[in-house]
């Protein structure tokens, strides 16, 4: 049964190993008969500051706009970005804080705690690069970029299941592990 994939690349050039990760993952999809869509976060122009703490002004650039269609469109999200300190690229971050927002990702409900989870319903796969070895990064550093993103985003906006593949380290990696983490996730697209 064929998907509609949302393909999310969160460094900041295509003409990087997240991009080719990003590539392969759609192609994969895409022989596999899934509906495809991709947005490359380097490319969109907007402002990753949130000017108006409420959103109330917050006005969205056509980019940001767009993206909120595809996302809503989707019924599963690839995100493929760096491990940068720890986390998340500021880039990347500065778009979800963007675009994931009240009325659009969730909504808190009146007199509560409480919120809805606007984007129930949608899968997402993290595609993670970054330099630290996964065992140091999950047993010393306790995985603050994975929490992050699975917990405190997507799955607050309702997306789950996530999955997180980790691609690393990147630094010191023979071009022969490159090709077999593209395999990877060219792999991953087609089983979606």
């Amino acid at each position: 049964m064929s998907k509609r994939i949302l393909v999310i690349l969160g460094h900041h050039t295509k003409d990087s190993l997240c991009g080719a990760l990003a590539d392969a993952y759609a192609q994969g999809a895409v022989l596999a008969g899934h509906e495809v869509k991709r947005i490359a976060v380097g490319e969109l122009a907007f402002d990753p500051v949130i000017r108006d703490v409420t959103c109330m002004n917050d006005i969205r650039e056509p980019d940001l706009l767009a993206a909120q269609t595809a996302i809503a469109w989707a019924q599963h999200i690839v995100l493929v970005y760096p491990v940068w300190w720890g986390g998340p690229s500021a880039l990347l971050k500065g778009f979800i804080d963007r675009v994931f927002t009240s009325g659009f990702a969730f909504r808190f409900k009146e007199n509560s705690p409480f919120w809805e989870r606007l984007l129930a319903g949608r899968s997402a796969h993290l595609l993670v690069t970054m330099d630290t070895p996964p065992w140091y990064y999950r047993w010393i550093f306790r995985m603050p970029g994975h929490q992050l993103m699975k917990r405190t985003i997507l799955e607050f906006c309702g997306i789950k299941p996530v999955q997180i593949t980790d691609f690393a380290p990147v630094r010191g990696s023979s071009v022969d592990k490159r090709e077999k983490w593209l395999e990877q996730a060219r792999a991953f697209g087609h089983r979606a």
